[in-house]
This record gives structure tokens, C-alpha cells and sequence, in this order.
């Protein structure tokens, strides 16, 4: 048997608890830092420490006993993966790449270094620069650091279009044509050998500019298929670090690919691989961690994800429709754990598998018409499903 590799997570959110969930099944050992008590991963964890995983001496004394450090959120001190890299330690992603990737505009100069195509872009440190690049607009005003599921990106046509305390640096993106919006999840092992999913397809609420259903594979062309996954090979390359690269990909009206960001990480254009493929995301990453052959990524028929997110206010979650849900054959509920629920926050997701799009369309439409996330009534009025279980204090 081989000698067990003890994995320092950075991030105890629900991509961690999903790759916990994995991990289970191989006996990894999986260490957590998170600053929330309750976040999704403090029950799974095989150590629980409570902490901030972007403090540089935090990080360095969690993972001082670890054989791997991963992340499963970007916002981590690159200082202290540059000191565990330099102890011999196996960091994934490198520290190189998170830097890259934790600064949008150092991203799109990226892109643009290395031959990836993506849309025009200017570098600007304030709203008054706006001016000097008029042939953007309209576009998309991204700050450079800090921003996830939307946040941190305003649409603009002019400087008055700029909420307050909206600060930069940001990047200037113009706003292209899109007909589709794909993500393409590639995969690099310690030994560089590379696996690619098919493409997603993913459809996007307007009102939260959060992924609402995933469709996988794509509805697209075979050709575009393969050149989406070519391309999302090409990212990986460009950045030469194992594990996972989630290419995020704008599909103009003319076919032409853009790469719009990438995650180095899990992610939730992902989540349908758990059910729908052979290894899932959270299977090959961590076959990266311990230096394993990566597994197939077949599908194993046509699929969707749903996304749960919290609606009608805030406070104790339940889930509705739960029955309604579990008829339909192929389909699979995971709820993320988390104690609070607020409206636009992730809680959970369905995932679809079926042996054709119309019948992944059928239940996707029965999940859309009775699966909510809400929160709790008062217990004896309660008709849902809600949390129950003692809280971690490691």
C-alpha cells in the first residue's frame, strides 16, 4: 500500500465538502482552514482549523505537517505557497498561477502573451481614464482583485454608469457578441499528461449574473466542441501547473472562441461529472494531488446542473420540493451544508443524467417549477427539509 499524503485544503466552502466527499472513498487524509466555524467543510474535515487562509503565517503553520497543499478559493496568500513550494512541498495550483489568476488584468496580459484569444481589454487605475478608451464601450468594468460569482463587474456605457465605492483598479473589457457561454474543464497530472470534459453550455440568471442551468455537453457543433476543448488544453499548457484549469469561454455569432477567465480550481461548471461522468472533477483532482494516473472523463449520457440558490430572505435554510424532484429518474440533490441561507447565495444543486436532451429538458423544467431553497418557518409549520446537525468547535 502506499505511503498516505496528508492534503492541507485552503478554503472550506462547498467545493471542498464535494471533494471531501471523494476523497472518503480512497481513506485521504484532507486538513481544512477556514475563518467560518460553520462553513460546509468543518463537519467532513479530518482536522477542522479555524483561521484565515489569506494571512501568510496562518497558512505556513496550518499546512507546516502536509505533503500537499490545495486550494478550493483563489483568495489565499500566494506568499505562503511560495514558502511551502520552496520546503519541498507539492503545491497545486502553483503559486505562480494563482498570482496570475487572483489579478483579472495580470490574466488578460496572460492571455495575450501566450496567443489565447479573449476580448479587447485596457488596463485602467481610475473612472476618469474611461475617457481614453471611448472604442471599448459599451463594456464591462472588472476590479482586478476580489471579485467571485458576479461580484466585483458592472456593465457600463459611460463614467456615470460606476456605483459608488465600485473601486479600482479595474480592467476595461469591451463587450462582445455572444451567443453562448461554455466552461471547459481540463485537467493536468504531476506528469503533465492532460484530460479535457466535454464543454458546458451555461445559462446564466440575469437578475444574480449567477449560472442558473448547465447544460453538458454543449448544444454546439461538433467542431466547436473540439476546438473549445483544444483551447482549454492550450490554457493549461500556457500556465503549466497540475490540476484543474476551468476555462470560462464567450462563443460569438461567428464561432469564434474567447477566453473570458479561468479558475484553478473546481468549479461549479463541474459539479455534473460527480453523476454524469466516469472520474468526476473532484476525482482527478485528486488524483493530482497524490500523483495518480488521471481518470476517464466519459460521459455517461446527456446531463444539466441546477443551481439552488437562496430566495425569499434570510435566516435557517429548507429545502422545497424534494419529492417533486426525486420522481424523476436520473436526478441527483446535493445541499451544501451551509447554516444560513440568503437570498442569491449557492446552497446546493441538482444534476441531471438521462439517455436524451428531452428528457434531461423534462426534469430540468420540474426542477425549475418546485425546488427552492428558503428559509425555515417556524417548526411546526416547517413542510420542507431543513439542517440538523452538532456544530464543530476545532
Amino acid at each position: 500500500m502506499e505511503q498516505p499524503r496528508r492534503i492541507a485544503l485552503l478554503g472550506g466552502g462547498q467545493l471542498g465538502r464535494m471533494f471531501i466527499e471523494n476523497a472518503l472513498r480512497y481513506d485521504a487524509e484532507v486538513h481544512v482552514l477556514d475563518p467560518d466555524l460553520a462553513c460546509p467543510c468543518a463537519w467532513l474535515a479530518h482536522r477542522f482549523t479555524q483561521g484565515r487562509f489569506d494571512d501568510r503565517d496562518t497558512v505556513l503553520r496550518f499546512a507546516a505537517d502536509a505533503d500537499v497543499v490545495g486550494i478550493e478559493i483563489e483568495h489565499v496568500s500566494t506568499e505562503a505557497l511560495e514558502e511551502l513550494e520552496r520546503q519541498g512541498k507539492t503545491v497545486i495550483p502553483s503559486s505562480a498561477t494563482l498570482r496570475t489568476i487572483q489579478d483579472k488584468g495580470l490574466q488578460k496580459n496572460f492571455y495575450v502573451k501566450h496567443g489565447i484569444p479573449t476580448a479587447p481589454y485596457a488596463l485602467i487605475g481610475n473612472a476618469s481614464e474611461l475617457s481614453e478608451h471611448a472604442d471599448l464601450l459599451p463594456a464591462f468594468l472588472k476590479t482586478r482583485s476580489g471579485g467571485y460569482d458576479g461580484k466585483g463587474v458592472v456593465p457600463i456605457r459611460s463614467a456615470a454608469d460606476i456605483p459608488d465605492g465600485f473601486d479600482g483598479p479595474y480592467v476595461l473589457e469591451k463587450r462582445v457578441p455572444i451567443a453562448k457561454e461554455l466552461a471547459v474543464i481540463a485537467v493536468r497530472g504531476n506528469n503533465g499528461s492532460t484530460v479535457v470534459y466535454d464543454p458546458v453550455e451555461m445559462v446564466f440568471d440575469p437578475d444574480l449574473n449567477l449560472v442558473d442551468v448547465l447544460l453538458a455537453p454543449a448544444r454546439c457543433e461538433p467542431e466547436v466542441i473540439e476546438r473549445a476543448k483544444a483551447l482549454a488544453i492550450r490554457v493549461g499548457e500556457a500556465f503549466g501547473s497540475p490540476g484543474i484549469h476551468a476555462v470560462e469561454m464567450f462563443l460569438t455569432p461567428e464561432n469564434e472562441l474567447l477566453v473570458n477567465e479561468t479558475a484553478p480550481r473546481a468549479h461549479n461548471s463541474g459539479h455534473f461529472t460527480i453523476e454524469a461522468c466516469t472520474s468526476s472533477q473532484f476525482d482527478q483532482l485528486l488524483r493530482a494531488y497524490m500523483g495518480w494516473p488521471m481518470g476517464h472523463v466519459a460521459m455517461h449520457g446527456e446531463a444539466a446542473m441546477v443551481n439552488l440558490v437562496g430566495e425569499g430572505g434570510s435566516g435557517t435554510p429548507v429545502l422545497l420540493g424534494i419529492r417533486e424532484i426525486l420522481k424523476s429518474p436520473g436526478t441527483f440533490i446535493h445541499l451544501y451544508g451551509k447554516e444560513k441561507t440568503r437570498p442569491g447565495r449557492k446552497m446546493g444543486h441538482v444534476t441531471v443524467v438521462a439517455p436524451s436532451r428531452e428528457a434531461v429538458d423534462r426534469a430540468v423544467a420540474i426542477c425549475k417549477a418546485h425546488v427552492k431553497v428558503v428559509p425555515m418557518e417556524p417548526i411546526e409549520q416547517s413542510t420542507g427539509m431543513g439542517p440538523s446537525r452538532k456544530k464543530h468547535t476545532t
